[in-house]
């Protein structure tokens, strides 16, 4: 049997018999053409509409105040900053009082640094010094010897 003669034999498979209906697909093409044009209408109306009711309120629109009540924006960033480090740098670089009663003084930072460094750190009362700060230390060196003698008085005696 021939594959022709079998398709026409068979009652499910069957083809078109009538072609696309123009004329609906025309109308629709009409009908969205025209939705489109009155939709862009619309619109356009209702924008010009917007404008105009912006336009009368700008007349009504209160006058800004010349000074903001606080907190205000930054209107220049690197000279407000500038301005912040200046002060921080004269803090830090000067001398004053924190408080005169007490006799505590503000110092800048490059004398704070060096008298730390002669000095040292304070240290508790009941801690144990570091090696390295008991022998470079000039003013803990007789301590140091004394330490060390007492620590053994075998050796000492041996001398």
């Amino acid at each position: 049997m021939d594959a022709t003669n079998r398709h026409h034999h068979d009652p499910r498979i069957r083809h078109e018999t009538s072609d696309v209906n123009v004329w609906a697909v025309g109308k629709f093409g009409i009908g969205l053409v025209i939705v489109t044009i009155l939709s862009f209408a619309l619109l356009l109306g209702l924008f010009r509409y917007f404008e105009s009711r912006e336009e009368a309120n700008k007349g009504t629109t209160v006058e800004v105040m010349k000074a903001f009540p606080e907190p205000r924006l930054e209107t220049n960033e690197p000279r407000d900053l500038k301005g912040i480090r200046d002060e921080e740098d004269k803090v830090l670089k000067s001398y004053s009082w924190v408080d005169q009663q007490k006799g505590i003084v503000r110092i800048p930072v490059d004398v704070a640094i060096d008298v730390l460094a002669k000095r040292g750190l304070p240290s508790r009362a009941g801690a144990p010094a570091p090696a390295d700060s008991v022998l470079n230390s000039p003013a803990s060196a007789p301590a140091a010897t004394k330490e060390s003698a007492h620590e053994h008085p075998a050796e000492e005696r041996k001398k």
